[in-house]
């Protein structure tokens, strides 16, 4: 680990010392390299093992001692200075937390898991020339070793008593099998056919290395149903108020209260409930909310084909960006640019967004995954990428990119709080109505039911995990105590999405605790942070200006969001 590490010689401020802990960590997360553009990172993978896991967290209390040092020094009470700092300490702070309570060794999950940035990186690996294929054939070289590393933290976990929850093991299982190419339904190896685009002269290099990825895709699987599943079959899929409140800080970056945001969670639901059968009226009269969902799914517009959805869905990122440039939002070329992908199978059925690299070579892109349709209703596709591209994560992350050299780079990336991005990808939805561009009841139920979605989050997750009892003035089971069925049966009903992507979404809930949540108290962190800016500002506040400074202060939790965003 030494190795690593800066030399300790001369004095830093806090953004050096965030600076130089993005470097260290770039030397032991090589995934991490990859998403901000570093080339060197391109053929390696990180050590997901106990030694792998502990040397990352030594690194973190490295930089927090460091730190104490950094915030004594002449001008680090400056506002760049503390709200870097403030950060930092605690970002670390809380994945300290999570990885001395061992839940390195219980990371299972349908969406986030060590596998799952193994696979995911590949997809965002350079692929241009000969020598970035030379590169990737030593990165499926390298994947062997890291599940291996993963698998060994899962034994360890396992030998603890420290088990990953049932469901989401489940779940894994099947996807391993989809990434292993022996999946009735899409028999493609996920490796495999990557490597395949690969050049001519690299083929039988490429093909060795895909078939051995695969095959340790197939072991890790193995080893899941045979071995891990069973162990775990017992466990209880809900974490419990501790587990879920070392979760929600990591998720959130504060201590939430975890009570007053369920109630928060029930407030939201009756008032969007409200809102949902007046939309519902206008599409078709006298029925409910999800009656009149069902029928736009089958009689609504529709985006026929993949490759023509992918087409829709740039076109709609490119309209948002030509009219909201200028009137509310001042752009840079680079941060106008945004692709729409179709995410590769065998992944969660939600969509999402990745970052573009550092220097823009890369551009963030919003990702589809179709689940085997090729059929796609409008109502829920407008809002969700308003959310994933423009105004939503693209225009922020993508912004923090770009004044990156204002900031700090640990700001602008690796130092990502989820709840004040997905706070602010709920807001650019609101925004998007707010400003009239959903255009008709069919597009503005589909907001709704997007609004919804977020709102049962907290209910669901919350009251699951933590086994609330739900209020006796819910038209849904009052007076009883949530259990993950309940919570799905409660979901279904009051969601216009598939039943695999319900399902998909309770499974993601049991794997990351606390962050489902993240999505509707950020956009009310985001809402207040407005509303106190407009009032101290009275008629001279100026919403394109506020939200230009607002995307560029970088990363917060969300108390110093709401405090920062009020200075504003």
């Amino acid at each position: 680990m030494s190795e690593t590490l800066h030399s300790d010689s001369g004095a830093r401020l806090p953004r050096q010392v965030a600076d130089a802990y993005v470097d260290d960590l770039i030397a032991i997360d090589p995934i991490t390299g990859t998403y901000l553009g570093v080339a060197a990172s391109s053929s390696k993978l990180p050590d997901f093992s106990p030694a792998g896991r502990a040397a990352a967290a030594e690194l973190s209390r490295t930089t927090l001692a460091r730190l104490d040092t950094a915030e004594r020094l002449p001008g680090a009470d400056s506002d760049a200075e503390r709200r870097c700092a403030r950060l930092l300490r605690e970002r670390l702070t809380a994945e300290l937390a999570v990885h001395e309570a061992d839940e390195d060794l219980r990371a299972v999950s349908n969406i986030h898991s060590p596998a799952h940035a193994v696979r995911e990186v590949f997809s965002l690996t350079p692929a241009d020339t000969a020598e970035d294929w030379a590169a990737i054939a030593e990165r499926l070289r390298a994947v062997p070793a890291a599940f291996a590393g993963y698998r060994e933290s899962l034994q360890l976990g396992l030998d603890r008593s420290l088990y990953g929850s049932p469901r989401p093991t489940a779940t894994f299982v099947d996807q391993l099998t989809t990434w292993a190419g022996q999946d009735a339904d899409d028999a493609r190896d996920y490796f495999g056919e990557f490597a395949a685009a690969g050049p001519e002269p690299l083929r039988a290099e490429l093909d060795e290395a895909a078939a051995g990825a695969t095959a340790a895709v197939v072991e890790l699987r193995d080893w899941m149903r045979e071995v891990y599943a069973p162990a775990v079959a017992g466990a209880p899929d809900p974490v419990g108020r501790e587990r879920y409140a070392r979760w929600s800080r990591y998720f959130n970056g504060t201590d939430l209260d975890l009570d007053e945001a369920y109630a928060y969670g029930w407030s939201e639901y009756h008032r969007l409930l409200a809102e949902m059968k007046t939309e519902a009226a206008k599409i078709l009269p006298g029925a409910g909310p999800w009656e009149a969902l069902k029928h736009l799914d089958e009689h609504g517009t529709h985006i026929e084909g993949v490759d023509e959805v992918q087409a829709w869905l740039q076109g709609l990122m490119d309209e948002a960006i030509e009219n909201l440039d200028g009137t509310h939002f001042e752009l840079a070329e680079r941060v106008k640019k945004v692709e729409s992908m179709i995410a590769p199978p065998g992944g969660a059925a939600a969509p999402y967004y990745t970052n573009p690299s550092e220097d823009f070579s890369r551009p963030g892109r919003t990702w589809l995954p179709t689940m085997g349709q090729t059929s796609f209703p409008v109502y829920d596709l407008v809002s969700t990428w308003y959310h994933e591209g423009v105004p939503g994560h693209h225009l922020q992350l993508a912004q923090w990119t770009h004044v990156a050299d204002q900031l700090s780079r640990y700001q602008a990336s690796v130092g990502l709080v989820s709840a004040n991005a997905e706070g602010w990808a709920l807001y650019a939805e609101r925004l998007m109505d707010e400003l009239g561009y959903l255009k008709d009841a069919e597009q503005r139920l589909g907001y709704l039911d997007c609004q919804m979605m977020r709102a049962a989050r907290v209910i669901v997750d919350i009251g699951m995990h933590l086994g609330l009892e739900i209020p006796a003035d819910s038209p849904f089971h009052p007076g009883e105590r949530w259990t993950v069925d309940l919570a799905q049966e409660f979901f279904g009903l009051h969601s216009g999405r598939p039943a695999k992507f319900v399902e998909s979404e309770l499974t993601r809930y049991l794997s990351m605790p606390g962050q489902a949540i993240g999505y509707k108290l950020g956009e009310r962190a985001w809402l207040l942070g407005r509303d106190n800016a407009r009032a101290a500002h009275g008629d001279s506040f100026d919403l394109k200006a506020w939200h230009m400074a607002a995307l560029s202060q970088g990363s917060l939790g969300l108390d110093d969001l709401v405090d920062e965003l009020s200075k504003l």
